[in-house]
């Protein structure tokens, strides 16, 4: 059996979002959809009895809601729902290890409101064993009009041709062959060390040109094994002289979803983002996916 699609939710409108992302996706794949209903940590060393049995019974009631919300809309789609009854960190933290995906809202019910991205989001981004999808507020919460689940037809990687993420790759070549959807390559880059020197004050266009000539040979070169596994796909690749977070950020203004890579290091006891991911999540207002990967 294929690992199913695990989303959380927590009465919030972006976990709403987030769900609804993740029952589309799962039944994209063919899988079914597992919602994990998680609540925020209340004050206090103990919580009285009559206040825990009220909150058990909203989150089942929100539970059941959601389930049959999703499944009248997919009616193929297989959805199961549960409430945890650890923290919320613990909680998905856990049931990821058995999941293909894990889909959560960038943020929750706590917190404050102008805060882009949530404690819990962050840390699920950060050490989830499984790949994660952040979803931001839905349509209508941004002031541009823009909204993060309107289809555009476009998936965005990014990608660094000197160490390949295979794992990142993997994930978006799939979403754009399962969505019948473009795929954009994004590398950034920047001037090698040789064209800074007491001597130089200049880079002529000459050498730029051939440095960017060396790069886009280098990026299509470590693409080709995708797209020979990936025929269907439409792979436009662009290389920009930007910094890594905002080249992605521009690139994925319209997309359907942006891939990150997050390299995962077995002797921390603490997963951790990377400064691009980390960047790209606090400002991104489509969908991220963050799939961890080997160094």
């Amino acid at each position: 059996m294929r690992p199913s699609v695990l989303a959380g939710i927590d009465g919030s409108a972006c976990a709403a979002a987030a769900a609804d992302w993740a029952a589309r996706e799962a039944a994209l794949r063919g899988v079914a959809l597992r919602l994990l209903q998680v609540a925020p940590r209340l004050s206090g060393t103990t919580v009285p009895g009559p206040a825990l049995e009220r909150l058990q019974r909203m989150g089942a009631q929100l539970v059941r809601r959601t389930a049959e919300d999703l499944a009248a809309r997919h009616p193929d789609l297989e959805v199961t729902g549960e409430q945890a009854d650890e923290p919320p960190v613990a909680a998905l933290l856990g049931a990821a290890r058995d999941a293909g995906l894990l889909v959560v809202g960038t943020r929750g019910t706590g917190g404050f409101r102008d805060l882009a991205v949530g404690s819990v989001a962050l840390r699920m981004a950060a050490a989830t064993p499984c790949p994660v999808v952040l979803v931001p507020p839905p349509a209508g919460a941004f002031a541009d009009g823009s909204s993060a689940t309107r289809g555009t037809g476009l998936i965005v990687l990014g990608f660094d041709a000197h160490r390949p993420a295979g794992e990142a790759a993997d994930f978006a070549f799939a979403a754009a062959d399962a969505r019948t959807a473009s795929l954009r390559v994004v590398q950034a880059w920047a001037l090698p060390a040789e064209s800074v020197s007491p001597r130089t004050y200049v880079v002529t266009e000459e050498d730029r040109a051939t440095w960017e000539d060396q790069e886009v040979l280098r990026l299509s070169d470590a693409l080709r094994p995708w797209q020979e596994k990936y025929p269907r796909v439409a792979v436009a690749t662009d290389l920009m002289l930007l910094h890594a977070a905002e080249a992605l950020l521009n690139a994925s203004r319209n997309a359907d979803l942006l891939v990150v890579g997050r390299r995962t290091d077995p002797g921390a006891a603490e997963g951790r983002l990377g400064p691009v991911a980390h960047a790209v999540l606090h400002h991104a207002r489509r969908p991220v996916a963050v799939v961890p990967h080997g160094a």
